[in-house]
């Protein structure tokens, strides 16, 4: 295979959907007769308001991302994939339904959901035999109802299901399979749409870590679809300048940055430190040979 040949082929991708989708069709339509193919997992990492350039394969040199550029090394980038769209909900919208704003109803942050007849990725993975599971940050159009991303094909989700309650690393509580999931120790303050913490005790990315391993642990001896809409780097903005919430910052502690530099770096650690865990999770249930795993 010539050696730009990836490279050509990824221009033409629409969305990065299309594979996962192949991959689910292709697989529910072996021959009768014929041996089923085996099935990939596939484990599809979504950062929120993580900007390309801030990865070492894009090119950065000041933030450590050394499981990212690992994997972008040993694998394939992208480099002319784009966002469906500007803002939350409406970009999400997309890549669970592959359709652009043209098609899509949700085509902005307000007060609209994706219909029950539409078609989604989780869908159509779980029709060719995929558990599924979603963990991090629902946000697909508002306000979601306890029970969307079952709705939508998820068997499992555990996160945030507002987008504006998703700004808060330090929440209360999560939702879990449609149920309300009190984080202990945590003590909220609600602000505009939003909430911002007085007490920290559980860091929402690291129970949302756990709980992607477990789901890989639970789930290995079927194929599984694992969405993973996780919330770091973005802001709490409801919190201003101290929005940039992480437990700590390192391995920025000793930089002359702003602390909120210092913050988002060390968020963008945390993120890729996760991707470490769950590659390394994969490597020792042996089942890295058959999963794609995708970054954005």
């Amino acid at each position: 295979m010539p050696a730009g040949w990836l490279q050509r082929e990824a221009r033409l991708v629409a969305s990065v959907l299309v594979v996962l989708t192949f991959c689910g069709n292709a697989v529910a339509q072996t021959e009768p007769g014929k041996p089923e193919t085996e099935k990939p997992n596939i484990i599809f990492i979504l950062a929120d308001d993580l900007g390309y350039g801030d990865l070492g394969c894009y090119g950065q040199k000041s933030i450590k991302t050394p499981y990212l550029d690992q994997m972008a090394k040993a694998g394939v980038r992208f480099t002319n994939h784009y966002s469906g769209s500007t803002v939350c909900a409406p970009s999400r919208c997309c890549l669970l339904t592959g359709q652009h704003t043209g098609h899509v109803n949700v085509r902005g942050n307000t007060d609209v959901l994706i219909p029950d007849e539409t078609a989604t990725v989780a869908k159509l993975l779980k029709q060719a035999g995929y558990k599924t599971g979603a963990i991090g940050k629902w946000g697909v159009g508002h306000p979601p109802p306890p029970g969307d991303p079952a709705r939508n094909g998820f068997d499992h989700f555990f996160g945030y299901l507002d987008m504006w309650h998703a700004h808060n690393f330090y929440p209360d509580f999560l939702w879990k399979n449609g149920e309300k999931f009190s984080v202990k120790g945590n003590i909220v303050k609600a602000v505009k749409r939003g909430g911002v913490a007085l007490k920290k005790t559980q860091y929402s990315h690291d129970l949302f870590a756990q709980d992607a391993l477990d789901f890989i642990e639970k789930n290995q001896q079927s194929p599984f679809f694992l969405y993973l809409p996780f919330t770091i780097p973005h802001a709490n903005n409801e919190a201003g300048a101290e929005g940039m919430e992480v437990p700590d910052d390192r391995p920025y502690s000793a930089e002359d940055w702003p602390q909120a530099q210092k913050n988002h770096a060390a968020m963008i650690t945390r993120l890729d430190e996760t991707v470490g865990q769950i590659l390394l999770k994969l490597k020792t249930l042996k089942l890295d040979q058959k999963t794609l795993v995708i970054f954005t």
